[in-house]
């Protein structure tokens, strides 16, 4: 072996050594984290998102939804154009008698900001709040070369005081309450009297950082818009620092990543409307500020303030905008990573995250930028390793889609990064590794705990095949253990008990309905097959008191487990064979009724990705959810009291993550109420479950905190506890010690 490929070999086990390792620190930091700064988190986040929702049913959700296509359409069209708006920027900025750089990465950027200060003399250095400039180490580039530098956002000056990162993208200090910030700011400051109060904080925090503001002598913002037409930049706050940094130093230097160009104020307002919003649930954001650099009004000379023109100042206004690649120009041309460069920093998908809101982005987040959207701005401007280290945290739940302004695929985005992980390389490297050095497998580098999970069908299969001696062997404490070591499987964790008689087994050669009104093709998903059919079957008996001839047809798994793990050469396997195998049904007319959520949502989803456009749209067409298609029956004739009435039986409904996603709750209740039941719904963002992730045991105590919002949502009613997805009612009996079914068991006649 030449010492190139000893060298590769060492990287690869050091790699393997590093992941190896990795759960047991991930369950200390978790478990910290969740007791240090888990409470504040959660409420902040909680409060934005509830805001969020408010706020969009005030204007409609079908505006708001205009909002986003046409948002999505800008930012669309902006990327695609991104070298012609550049040059468009140089021009306009230029017009107006600004500078415009662009910097090739994180190093270059500091180096011109440096150049530019040491160039104005300065000595003191103002910023307002920026995340590109957290992006670039852009304090610490400007602090090694003696520059004085001060944060004069509010969230941000706590974190610079306090020595720390920021936990989320909006809110940088949402992880520390009020009694923190008193007792740091006291330790810090020594005021003359106590800062116990939210306005004695913000009070000293003016007094104190606009002196620093008044000596400064270059002011630095971001830019959440820069508009090519005019070279103007937008500022969307809800502080008055960043006109002020804009303002008051005579030079303002504007730090914005190359992707915030839009081409003119016409494309703003979509944004304008959409942003505020989205971040904080306010209607409006506090200062929504336009500047086209250098700005006219004369520089303030503090030391003579009755001096004309502001104190007399002569001296010319001095503007620079960095635009800062770093990475952004490959994730251009990467057909994967190209929505995040769409992104438009609300925080609204970490706000809406049930893993985030305990948890916070000290956890959920990477060098800079933290939530769901993260992981592609971590790939893209730092690489793989430093998305490695927080991406199994998103579940693919999709809640973050909805939340989304510009509709950017996030769980797909993570899934893709989580695939790039597993197979240890960025793309295109394969090909300079060492031949035989990674394996010649469908899915080389994946961990063995993410192939046992990504191939549940597998285990299934023969869970049920030799069951019930399956489930005896899988509950012995010493099975238990060594699952717990081998695999990480939390020992904490009931594990699913396999049937003997799988659904497809117990609908072979079953009577059907003659003359039927629909025909229809029940898919049997891998947890309803083997582990759950009492609720196909009941999904076959509701069917059919509606008139519906069901077929259950012997067929695989939709592709959900592996895609979950990352798998995505699998998980397109197992698609493509699946569509084929329904390929007849299709041709002879039968609609697909799904029962598992996660299940449909693959269908209507991820397939998109996965399969050719013609036999995704076709199997997106005819496929619909258990609840979806009932209530499709009962408008359009079908016989209510073929099913079994509720007479005001109390019900508390907990509805998939993915079911909300794809708007398929309401089906679910529409029924239930149309039948009697008096239904309660919970009102958490997801249980924390998640498929596999509750069973991983670094992350059990993050899954537990999670569920225990739906817990106590449910825990002193005496309904009956329903929930529509596999992972929902294994968490509510986990949680409640309390029988939890899946809604059609109701119906059922």
């Amino acid at each position: 072996m030449s010492e190139t490929d000893a060298g590769r070999l060492a990287s690869l086990v050091s790699r393997a050594r590093s992941r190896a390792a990795r759960p047991d620190a991930d369950a200390d930091r978790i478990r910290r984290l969740l007791a240090e700064e888990g409470d504040q988190i959660k409420a902040n986040t909680r409060h934005f998102n509830a805001e969020r929702y408010d706020r969009i049913d005030e204007i409609g959700a079908e505006r708001h939804e205009r909002y986003r296509t046409r948002a999505r359409e800008i930012k669309a069209d902006a990327i695609e154009r991104l070298p012609e708006l550049i040059d468009r920027v140089r021009e306009s900025v230029a017009d107006n008698g600004g500078t415009v750089y662009v910097a090739d990465d994180a190093a270059d950027a500091r180096e011109y900001v440096a150049e530019v200060s040491e160039g104005a003399d300065a000595e003191r250095v103002v910023k307002s709040k920026s995340m590109t400039t957290e992006e670039i180490d852009l304090n610490e580039g400007l602090e090694a070369r003696g520059l004085d530098v001060w944060e004069t956002d509010l969230g941000e000056f706590v974190i610079q005081v306090a020595e720390e990162s920021p936990s989320h993208i909006v809110g940088p200090s949402l992880h520390k309450s009020r009694e923190e910030i008193t007792d740091l700011f006291e330790a810090q400051f020594d005021p003359e009297e106590s800062l116990d109060s939210a306005q004695a904080l913000t009070e000293f925090a003016r007094e104190y950082l606009g002196e620093r503001i008044e000596a400064a002598d270059v002011g630095i913002t971001g830019a959440n818009f820069v508009l090519a037409d005019s070279g103007s930049i937008a500022l969307v706050t809800n502080e008055g620092n960043a006109r002020k940094c804009a303002s008051v130093p005579d030079t303002h230097v504007a730090v914005a990543g190359v992707e915030k160009i839009i081409p003119s104020i016409e494309e703003l307002h979509p944004f304008a409307e959409l942003i505020a919003r989205s971040a904080t649930g306010q209607a409006i954001p506090q200062y929504l500020s336009l500047l086209s650099p250098p700005v006219d009004t004369p520089a303030v000379d503090f030391d003579s303030p009755d001096e004309p023109g502001f104190g007399g100042s002569d001296a010319e206004r001095d503007f620079h905008l960095v635009l800062v690649d770093n990475g952004r120009t490959e994730m251009r041309e990467d057909e994967d990573l190209r929505e995040t460069l769409y992104c438009i920093r609300c925080g609204a998908c970490a706000n809406s995250c049930a893993n985030f809101q305990s948890v916070g982005g000290h956890a959920f987040g990477g060098e800079t930028y933290t939530g769901g959207i993260a992981t592609g701005w971590e790939a893209g401007v730092e690489g793989l390793d430093a998305a490695a280290e927080f991406n199994d945290l998103c579940t693919g739940c999709s809640r973050c889609v909805n939340a989304c302004p510009v509709k950017i695929d996030i769980p797909w985005i993570n899934t893709v990064v989580r695939d790039r992980i597993n197979r240890g390389t960025d793309p295109g490297l394969e090909d300079k590794l060492v031949d035989g050095l990674v394996p010649d497998e469908e899915e080389p580098g994946t961990p063995l705990r993410k192939r046992f999970f990504g191939n549940f069908e597998t285990v299934a299969k023969v869970g049920s095949a030799t069951a019930p001696v399956s489930n005896t062997i899988a509950s012995l404490t010493p099975v238990r253990r060594a699952l717990d070591a081998g695999l990480g499987i939390d020992v904490r964790r009931e594990l699913p008990a396999f049937q003997r008689e799988t659904l497809v087994e117990w609908a072979e050669g079953r009577a059907t309905v003659d003359d039927p009104e629909r025909r229809v093709v029940l898919y049997p998903d891998v947890y309803t097959n083997y582990v759950q059919p009492e609720r196909g079957k009941a999904a076959v008996r509701t069917l059919e008191a509606l008139g519906c001839a069901v077929t259950v047809p012997d067929v695989g798994g939709s592709g959900r487990a592996p895609l979950s793990q990352g798998m995505i050469a699998t998980a397109r396997d197992k698609a493509e064979r699946l569509a084929a195998d329904l390929g007849d049904h299709l041709d002879a007319g039968r609609d697909v009724v799904v029962v598992e959520p996660s299940a449909l949502a693959m269908v209507r989803r991820e397939y998109e990705k996965l399969l050719p456009a013609a036999t995704y749209e076709r199997l997106d067409d005819a496929s619909y959810e258990v609840f979806e298609y009932v209530y499709g029956l009962l408008e359009n004739g079908a016989a209510l009291d073929a099913l079994t009435a509720g007479d005001g039986d109390g019900v508390a409904y907990h509805s998939h993550c993915q079911q909300r996603t794809l708007g398929l709750e309401s089906h679910t209740v529409a029924v239930l109420e149309e039948l009697g039941y008096d239904v309660l719904t919970s009102d958490v963002e997801c249980c924390g479950m998640a498929g596999s992730f509750g069973y991983k045991s670094e992350y059990y105590e993050l899954s537990v905190d999670v569920g225990e919002s739906l817990a106590d949502q449910f825990e002193d009613t005496d309904r009956t506890v329903v929930a529509s997805g596999t992972s929902c009612t294994d968490q509510i009996e986990a949680l409640l010690a309390t029988e939890a079914r899946h809604p059609i068991r109701l119906v059922a006649p």
